[in-house]
């Protein structure tokens, strides 16, 4: 299961860390939901493409193409340079789905009120995080993951680094989480 966490942002601290505060401060998938529109599922990822819950949430939000990307030291060229250009704070104009069929890693996002919380995902769990939320993404530790990438339509990774603050999709985020209030 997917947890989360508000997290320190001390950068001088390995962006592969936990990056607890002290004491820890987690908060749960509806909280999670609440203050950044966060989506999130557990599926089978040992056997997604029979999994009816998969099929559904792609049918309904309207997926039609999806791929694969694997992260590690092996898997990816300049892989010291990808992980600080993944680190980078961003948004999209789309939602970014992420669905980990192995290994693990972290999404740090900001909430409404623009504080960090850190998403560690692992085998089986699917986020989707809405268009318009900052952003990022490291791997832990372990240094890899596998992950499946679900689009509408033509695949579209333009980052849009911050501040982007009046781009209609971070607006139309405000707007999402503010309904949630």
């Amino acid at each position: 299961m997917v947890q989360a966490w508000y997290m320190n942002d001390n950068d001088n601290e390995d962006q592969r860390s936990e990056r607890h505060l002290s004491p820890p401060n987690y908060i749960d998938i509806d909280e999670l939901k609440t203050k950044t529109g966060i989506l999130y599922w557990n599926i089978d990822a040992d056997n997604y493409e029979n999994d009816e819950n998969f099929q559904k949430i792609r049918q309904e939000r309207g997926y039609d193409y999806q791929d694969e990307l694997e992260i590690s030291k092996t898997k990816i060229d300049d892989y010291e340079n990808k992980l600080k250009i993944f680190f980078t704070e961003h948004l999209h104009s789309d939602e970014e789905i992420r669905f980990c069929l192995n290994g693990s890693g972290y999404f740090d996002v900001r909430d409404r009120d623009d504080r960090w919380i850190r998403i560690k995902i692992g085998k089986n769990d699917l986020l989707i995080l809405p268009a318009g939320i900052y952003h990022r993404f490291t791997l832990d530790h372990n240094d890899y993951i596998k992950v499946v990438r679900l689009f509408t339509g033509q695949p579209c990774w333009t980052a849009i680094n911050r501040p982007a603050d009046d781009h209609p999709s971070h607006q139309s985020w405000i707007r999402l989480v503010e309904a949630t209030k």
